[in-house]
């Protein structure tokens, strides 16, 4: 299928269904610092857009006439990290998101945001908007240390095929998950070199120390040192010492299933970041292949076995 990929960042919902085999077509992308990354990681164009003004593009998206949609609107406004405030005007890219593809009409298409978002009044109404434009919704909270992922990171998804009835992707999403959790351990084995590391909590009243042994807590925008007056917490899982350290960059970067020779370039705090904001690429082929499956009833690759455990259904 030719696909766009909308609000792409620096390219892992992109890069997900590239290894899906799909063909990507054209990336939109408003921050000059994930456009020059995902620019040096995809030979296909990728347009420097605000897509607040879709509209002044549409001889573009018609010459392009793609097949799907995908793409992850801006999540600040519903982030458990964020102000959890709809007003504050990025929540309405989501309404971008739907108009673009209610004016398109691909046959598919695929929105990825926090959980959060699927409880919203602007998700409310998006979805109002993709239904009378006559699609069928998929909608799911998936979970991506089932996904091939190491890492806890509940992530919405609606998938959207025109014409299609609700919930019809249901069980070919449910019946791939994995049975538990992946852990660090399962995904690196040793090449880490260590047991235990901190990752900087929200609050104080989180523990920071976490084990390999164990998925990643959701990799955010932030990466910060040890504070040198940090108290321990009940839930760390081994006491500060010389050999409790924050993950790196790189690390991060693997653990949100980038492959190694992904290019990252740019300040430390925008990396950080555009790494924090990317959709997991083992995750967002979990979907693609997914719909592959759907789409031609045929048995696809699963990298792990992925069965039996329950999705939340929305």
């Amino acid at each position: 299928m030719r696909i766009i990929d909308l609000f792409a960042g620096c390219g892992g919902l992109s890069l997900g269904f590239v290894q899906a085999g799909y063909t990507l077509c054209a990336a939109f992308e408003h921050w000059h610092a994930a456009l020059n990354v995902y620019q040096q990681n995809f030979s296909h164009p990728a347009i420097a857009c605000d897509l607040h003004h879709w509209r002044a593009h549409t001889d573009l998206l018609n010459d392009i006439a793609p097949d799907m949609i995908i793409g992850g609107p801006p999540c600040q406004d519903f982030s458990s990290a964020g102000k959890r405030d709809e007003q504050q005007g990025r929540s309405f890219l989501t309404i971008t998101f739907a108009e673009i593809v209610a004016y398109l009409r691909p046959k598919w298409f695929v929105m990825e945001n926090v959980a959060r978002a699927a409880t919203s009044a602007t998700w409310y109404n998006a979805r109002q908007m993709l239904r009378e434009a006559g699609y069928g919704l998929t909608e799911m909270i998936l979970d991506a240390s089932l996904c091939g992922v190491p890492q806890y990171r509940k992530r919405l998804f609606a998938i959207g095929h025109y014409g299609g009835a609700d919930n019809e992707l249901f069980w070919l999403l449910q019946q791939r998950l994995a049975p538990k959790p992946l852990t660090l351990r399962d995904y690196f084995g040793t090449r880490l070199g260590i047991e235990h590391y901190y990752r900087h909590p929200r609050s104080y009243q989180r523990r920071a120390v976490f084990s390999i042994d164990e998925p990643s807590p959701t990799i955010r925008g932030v990466n910060r040192p040890i504070p040198p007056n940090y108290t321990s917490h009940p839930g760390d899982t081994a006491p500060i010492s010389p050999d409790i350290r924050p993950l790196t960059t790189v690390e991060r970067s693997l653990i949100q299933t980038f492959p190694p020779d992904f290019i990252f370039a740019g300040t430390k705090s925008d990396v950080e970041q555009m790494i924090g904001n990317a959709v997991p690429v083992q995750q967002a082929r979990y979907v693609a292949d997914t719909i592959v499956q759907f789409a031609h009833l045929q048995p696809i690759h699963s990298a792990r076995s992925f069965s039996g455990e329950q999705l939340v259904l929305l």
